[in-house]
């Protein structure tokens, strides 16, 4: 059963009070909070099992090493990855798209061609740019209408031979957009050899993924949006890929033999997982896979779609409120802007003096704010600790801004 008071009560940091008001926290796409069992277990690791993994033959470094490589089997079930040895411990999203884009520079050449989509995140854009700046590759961009939705006729006028690479996000963090990731796994696979890589950084809070059947070259998220610690993330690769492509950082423990003369590289995951990994943070991600696990993905994504709908519904009835995104499928996510209202940051900082936590700006999508022809919005977003009062405050509070900004 769902217990939305039982799920609140997980989450310590929830019961404070921001300027003098109740935390009314909606700034889940940026970070989520965290679970007390999630920070018990990343306690845990620094004042009973602190020790370097993998290569220790004490007591500690042992259970280090088995708490962790635990947790890398919890997120391989999580996303229904093959094998163990595909998931690859990061930082973060952001690392693993860098880490990707990096590993491919042998595999392409001048005007040949990667394609990313509008609504993209600057870390699935300006690593691609890097990428064509190394190589002479050139830039493709799936263009977007006035609902965020992209027009995927450009991507089949797109893909041809020339085509190496195919860079989406399951979920756009800006509106909340739900990109038709099948279809265009689909698509490309139809008409090109081209590598795929899904952002999921929005969608692995929400959605219950499934590499395999996804199909997709590389998938990568960060699980510091997904009830984890920050600095955590996961890059899924092929096997075959991995194996084929060049390592991304020299080091420590990515090694199987190391001289002046040469060096050779370990075997999955250790060839991409060069000097200390973030233990601790790492074991906690495994616990917030258990916690979603626990509360269920149908249940998180009923609440939350709930929460989307109603929050929604509420903002719409006041008049002058613009919602972006409004017709298209989203989840997660409400972005919107006040008529006459130029700027976002002023709503959000009434709206934080109310204890309502909102982020406002271009959240890293500037292309996305270009397009609309606005410099940023307020974006609400919800986790699955969020509540219908919580939105209730939140409009209350929209409603105040919109009279003291007027």
């Amino acid at each position: 059963m769902f217990d939305i008071q039982e799920i609140r009560s997980q989450f310590s940091i929830l019961n404070q009070e921001v300027n003098g008001k109740p935390l009314v926290y909606l700034d889940n796409a940026a970070t989520s909070q965290k679970p007390d069992s999630v920070l018990q277990v990343w306690t845990k690791y620094y004042t009973e099992l602190n020790a370097n993994v993998h290569r220790g033959i004490h007591t500690l470094s042992q259970l280090a090493t088995e708490e962790m490589e635990l947790s890398r089997r919890k997120i391989q079930k999580f996303i229904n990855a093959k094998h163990d040895f595909e998931v690859i411990f990061t930082k973060g999203t952001t690392e693993g798209i860098n880490l990707i884009s990096y590993i491919l520079t042998s595999e392409l050449k001048k005007d040949d061609e990667i394609i990313i989509s509008h609504l993209e995140h600057h870390s699935n854009i300006v690593p691609w740019q890097l990428l064509c700046e190394r190589t002479g590759a050139k830039l493709k961009v799936i263009p977007m209408d006035e609902n965020g939705v992209l027009q995927l006729d450009f991507l089949d006028q797109f893909l041809s031979e020339k085509t190496k690479v195919v860079s989406v996000n399951q979920v756009s963090n800006a509106l909340g957009v739900v990109n038709p990731v099948d279809e265009i796994i689909a698509r490309t696979r139809a008409n090109s050899d081209a590598y795929i890589v899904i952002d999921g950084a929005q969608s692995a809070p929400h959605f219950q993924i499934d590499v395999q059947a996804l199909d997709c070259d590389f998938f990568v998220f960060s699980g510091h949006k997904m009830y984890a610690p920050m600095g955590t993330g996961i890059l899924y690769g092929k096997q075959n890929i991995l194996e084929k492509l060049p390592p991304f950082h020299g080091g420590g423990e990515m090694i199987a033999t190391c001289s002046f003369d040469g060096t050779t590289y370990a075997g999955l995951p250790f060839k991409y997982e060069a000097g200390t990994p973030n233990v601790g943070g790492n074991i906690a991600l495994g616990a917030a896979v258990d916690f979603i696990e626990k509360v269920g993905h149908q249940n998180i994504q009923n609440h939350e779609n709930a929460l989307l709908d109603y929050a929604q519904r509420k903002l719409l009835e006041i008049e002058g409120l613009k919602v972006y995104g409004e017709k298209a499928t989203r989840t997660g996510v409400v972005s919107f802007n006040l008529d006459g209202i130029g700027i976002s940051s002023d709503v959000g900082m009434i709206l934080d003096k109310m204890g309502v936590a909102v982020r406002t700006g271009h959240h890293c999508t500037q292309p996305i704010m270009s397009f609309l022809n606005i410099a940023g919005t307020v974006r609400a977003s919800f986790a699955v600790y969020n509540t219908f009062s919580e939105i209730d405050l939140l409009v209350e509070g929209v409603k105040k801004a919109k009279k003291m900004l007027a």
